[in-house]
């Protein structure tokens, strides 16, 4: 099996948030589809494992941020490489609640809906969700999975619907963060940049690259 098939696939990156008990959840999702027109609805796919997969199927309710290009690789890893379990994902982001749900302002724009059916999976749920409402905040480019991966060198986490676990290797030696696999390719080498150094994207210390 050539794994990089799955990459062809186009697909967006999107933060889906929810609130339960009063408590906002939300993680990085790159499964989201329109299905039908009228009335509006969008279909996301979301692991069992996930907070955000609790908070959806208990309220009912869910938003999908767009992310776009230029947004500040941190806010991946904080949405996509933490569990909302441990840690208030949005305490350092500005947000507002739109129907039932928290929507992130830093993003290019959000959708809200209303579950109305879902499907199971083995490992994930797909929510089929009607829009309530939407709008724009940014005049900016949308992010693209493909963009995710060969610009910002990400990689799709554990719970990610297109997660791979046998992706291709490369053969050249690289240091590599083992919490969200962001290679690091700049030109000082990595074993001079200071202590204080800490990966772009999930924001964790240096100590956690590994040479590979």
């Amino acid at each position: 099996m050539n794994f990089e098939i799955y990459t062809k696939l186009s697909y967006g990156v999107y933060v889906i948030t929810s609130s339960l008990n009063e408590k906002m959840y939300g993680c990085v999702a790159n499964c989201a589809m329109q299905i039908t027109d009228q009335p509006s609805t969008i279909a996301i796919s979301m692991n069992h494992n996930n907070e955000t997969h609790k908070a959806i199927s208990e309220s009912g309710y869910f938003a999908i941020n767009v992310l776009q290009e230029n947004i500040d690789p941190s806010f991946i890893g904080v949405f996509g490489f933490s569990s909302s379990k441990d840690k208030d994902k949005f305490k350092d982001f500005e947000y507002e609640m739109k129907d039932h749900v928290p929507v992130l302002k830093q993003t290019l724009g959000y959708l809200t809906l209303k579950v109305i059916n879902t499907m199971e999976t083995p490992t994930h749920t797909v929510f089929l969700g009607e829009v309530i409402d939407g709008d724009v905040f940014h005049s900016s480019t949308p992010m693209t999975y493909k963009y995710y991966h060969e610009v910002i060198k990400g990689k799709s986490p554990k719970n990610a619907p297109t997660h791979i676990v046998d992706e291709n290797v490369s053969t050249k030696e690289q240091w590599v963060c083992s919490i969200c696999g962001y290679v690091y390719d700049g030109e000082i080498p990595f074993e001079q940049l200071p202590d204080d150094y800490k990966c772009p994207l999930c924001l964790q210390p240096k100590e956690v690259f590994e040479k590979r």
